[in-house]
């Protein structure tokens, strides 16, 4: 049963992280076009007008003390985060951005022991290896095709990125266990979108006409995604679902080489093969159970 609940978790979040795949595609291009900061504000105002929407039409009380606290916390750390990552996608391909994320996964596997007092188990651990040898050979291979200095400024920005959500992964996992997955995805994006408003009058520009549909479409995809992932870390242990994150690079080579151009090398080929081989490592261990609150079930 446990294992059953942890496999339905894990696929539920396989399709969260497919469709912020997606949205990275989109939010690349209005990166490029607006800026960053734009891009990022524009989405979390119209992503926390679309979930705000679902709480009131669902009556849904406000949060207490000790999860809106959660929501503030993880809203900074999420929002510096995809901050720095869009800023830094916009120097560096889709498939090599994304795989430099897959240090986040890792941070959050053992964050988890720390925080929340998971048992690493030994699946984790050999999955969380695999994986990171696959990083290295896709890093290898962007090293041997040359980088200029502003791809690798775009790339250190991507790495404290990174550090930044495996934090918030963790916080993700307290969150889901408190609220409900609406209640976490419009608190986290509104702090988001709070928090870039103050910044608004010197570094946003407004959206053009023709940019609205595809701000509204990674708002949808956005807030479906999270909702997803929230509903998933709800129903397993954080160093269960962790590893989900690396089937993100598959789905942001495609979408590089479709929409951007970008090839895809043999050595991302390699690496993708043992990245996915290290996800189904890590999800060999029996999870323990995940503790339920009426909001998450």
């Amino acid at each position: 049963m446990l294992r059953s609940q942890s496999s339905i978790a894990f696929a539920v979040a396989s399709v969260g992280i497919a469709t912020y795949a997606c949205m990275d595609a989109i939010m690349k291009g209005l990166s490029i076009a607006s800026g960053a900061y734009s891009a990022v504000l524009w989405r979390s105002i119209a992503g926390a007008a679309i979930t705000g929407a679902v709480f009131l039409a669902r009556r849904m009380p406000w949060p207490d003390r000790p999860a809106l606290e959660l929501h503030i916390g993880r809203g900074l750390a999420a929002g510096m985060s995809v901050l720095l990552f869009f800023w830094g996608l916009v120097r560096v391909p889709m498939a090599q951005g994304v795989a430099l994320t897959f240090l986040a996964p890792l941070i959050a596997l053992y964050l988890a022991a720390l925080m929340l007092g998971e048992r690493i188990r030994r699946a984790a651990i050999l999955g969380s290896v695999i994986a990171s040898i696959g990083v290295v050979v896709i890093a290898w291979g962007q090293a041997r095709a040359g980088a200029s200095g502003d791809t690798l400024l775009g790339s250190g920005a991507i790495i404290l990125a990174s550090f930044l959500y495996g934090y918030s992964l963790i916080l993700l996992r307290k969150q889901a266990q408190l609220a409900d997955p609406i209640e976490v995805t419009l608190f986290t994006g509104g702090v988001i979108g709070a928090l870039l408003t103050l910044g608004a009058p010197w570094f946003a520009v407004m959206p053009s006409v023709a940019q609205l549909p595809a701000i509204l479409g990674a708002a949808l995809f956005g807030s479906f995604s999270a909702a997803a992932l929230a509903w998933a870390y709800g129903r397993a242990e954080a160093q269960i679902l962790a590893p989900v994150e690396y089937t993100a690079f598959l789905w942001s080579a495609i979408l590089g080489w479709v929409v951007f151009g970008e090839p895809v090398s043999l050595y991302t080929v390699a690496g993708t093969g043992l990245i996915i081989a290290g996800c189904l490592a890590a999800i060999r261990g029996t999870a323990a159970p995940a503790p339920q609150t009426e909001a998450a079930a």
